[in-house]
């Protein structure tokens, strides 16, 4: 059974690798669902971790409907990734009505060709899981990674084992999310022959917990997207002039 491991660093990849991981998923940002990584981080994983190397290609978190420019810096990061030898790509777009954005997907996967292109747990957010599997067939994906449209995969694994029945083999299904030592073999049980966990392990690496936080809640609200506003910056420059 193939093991993908969700990689939010470089100690990360190189953890999965000697763990004996078959592949990793690059990425940032674990907190709102994974974000692209840096190229930096990326051609480092690339080039000295012999691992296949899939990069998450999601340029910001709140959702998953994409303006014209954010397609633009994903197609930009898929062709550095291709570049610099990467063995596929984990993306995916959908509508604003939570359908799976045809054209904008489209685009994504050409800009990946000659590397594989996961569809992203984007999928879960779905309103007609099994229409959007027939379209992603129709697409041309490798796989769809998803949690069977729950938070935890184990709890979704029937709408799981509906995805891979009706995809007849023409795309892999691939269980994530929530995957771990005690409920891992139920999914080679149940005949899939992938799975994809981040086996995270946190460690405090501050001696005492700063005054000044620099997280900020209203950041990880779903649905919301943080963009700095011209009105305002013009209302600061008129201020100061």
């Amino acid at each position: 059974m193939i093991v993908e491991i969700c990689a939010n660093s470089f100690e990360s990849a190189k953890a999965a690798r000697e763990g004996g991981a078959d592949r990793i998923e690059l990425c940032t940002d674990l907190s709102v669902g994974g974000l692209t990584p840096s190229h930096g981080l990326i051609e480092k994983t690339v080039t000295e971790l012999n691992i296949p190397v899939h990069v998450l290609i999601r340029p910001r978190s709140g959702n998953f409907s994409y303006s014209e420019a954010e397609i633009d810096v994903m197609l930009k990061d898929i062709a550095f990734c291709k570049k610099i030898g990467c063995a596929g790509i984990v993306s995916g777009s959908l509508t604003v009505e939570n359908t799976i954005d045809i054209e904008a997907t489209k685009y994504l996967i050409d800009a990946s060709k000659g590397m594989q292109f996961t569809f992203h747990r984007a999928f879960d957010w779905c309103i007609d899981p099994l229409q959007g599997i027939d379209t992603l067939i129709h697409l041309g994906v490798t796989r769809l990674l998803s949690s069977g449209q729950q938070s935890k995969a184990i709890d979704g694994i029937g709408l799981l084992k509906k995805l891979k029945s009706r995809s007849k083999g023409q795309l892999e299904i691939m269980p994530g999310s929530g995957i771990n030592e005690e409920n891992v073999l139920s999914f080679k049980e149940a005949g899939f022959t992938s799975v994809h966990l981040s086996a995270t392990k946190k460690r405090q690496i501050l001696p005492q917990k700063p005054a000044i936080s620099m997280h900020s809640p209203s950041f990880f609200e779903e649905g919301v997207v943080a963009t700095s506003d011209e009105e305002t910056i013009r209302k600061i420059i008129t201020l100061l002039s």
